[in-house]
């Protein structure tokens, strides 16, 4: 068994963690708030974003850590980073002065833990595969609750999720169209990236309305199209009629996270690829500095 199998199914165990943890120095309600990372990372701070903006909380962006612009004033700069060590988040936190700063991670002992004046450590959640998993969804879980905004049952879809047949067709599928909306969308650029990159697939993501404007174009027969949220109405028969399977969730979108997760490491296992070492990626990307 790869070790993200036992990081998948971890994940119920781990999200009750989350939910039942009271992290200081996370947003307050009114703060305008930036959400930094990179890869799954930056996905993860894309749903959060949406979320508390959209329970009026506080205006929220979301950058990769590359892209962070250090000039622009926030109250407070939220870093994700599961091993403490990428280059980009470091830069970031660097340049951030006087700013209060927080950095949610799996390993408080690498130099994060210097960059940020705050940590959220989330040590039970680490993973030995290079793909991210439970990490990722253990942030978000925690983040949600923070919010107010997470489902006493949350725990309880993601062991549904793992037990839970997968769509139809899914795994001889050639073609991948994630569709998210509202802080779906980060979720669905996340389940994207995952099949993408365990399984070395042709992956899309969306916002769902933004589907029909060009994106329906590539599927077809060999396709899945799989909404993480519910779907715009007349969108489904839309996509089933380009013969796309069609996948329309039952559970909270994260809990849909869980079952793209195991698609994922069941699409690379039948095309002999090793889940937990994908092609030309490494746990974290540390670059040498000029």
């Amino acid at each position: 068994m790869a070790h993200v199998d036992e990081e998948i199914a971890s994940q119920p165990e781990c999200w009750q963690r989350a939910l039942e943890l009271t992290p200081r120095h996370l947003p307050d309600p009114g703060e305008r708030v930036a959400v930094l990372g990179c890869g799954t990372s930056l996905y993860i701070a894309q749903a959060y974003a949406a979320l508390r903006e959209s329970l009026g909380l506080g205006e929220t962006d979301a950058f990769a850590a590359s892209e962070f612009p250090a000039g622009r004033r926030y109250d407070r700069v939220v870093a994700l980073s599961r091993s403490g060590t990428t280059t980009e988040v470091l830069d970031a936190l660097a340049a951030l002065g006087a700013t209060e700063t927080v950095a949610i991670t799996a390993d408080p002992r690498t130099p994060i833990g210097a960059a940020a004046r705050h940590l959220v450590p989330l040590e039970f959640a680490d993973e030995r595969s290079v793909v991210q998993t439970r990490f990722a969804t253990t942030a978000l879980a925690l983040l949600r609750a923070h919010l107010g905004a997470a489902p006493a049952d949350l725990p309880a879809q993601a062991r549904t999720a793992i037990d839970a047949p997968l769509p139809r067709g899914a795994l001889e599928a050639r073609q991948f169209t994630f569709l998210g909306t509202g802080w779906g969308c980060g979720v669905a650029n996340e389940a994207a990236l995952k099949v993408r990159e365990a399984s070395a697939s042709w992956t899309e993501s969306y916002p769902a309305m933004e589907y029909r404007h060009g994106p329906i174009s590539v599927s077809g027969p060999e396709g899945l199209v799989w909404f993480l949220d519910a779907p715009p109405a007349g969108l489904v028969q839309q996509a089933e009629a380009t013969g796309a399977a069609v996948s329309v969730p039952r559970l909270d979108p994260l809990a849909e996270l869980v079952r793209v997760q195991r698609l994922a490491v069941g699409l690379a296992v039948r095309r002999g690829l090793d889940p937990d070492r994908p092609r030309h990626l490494t746990r974290s990307i540390v670059l040498d500095q000029p």
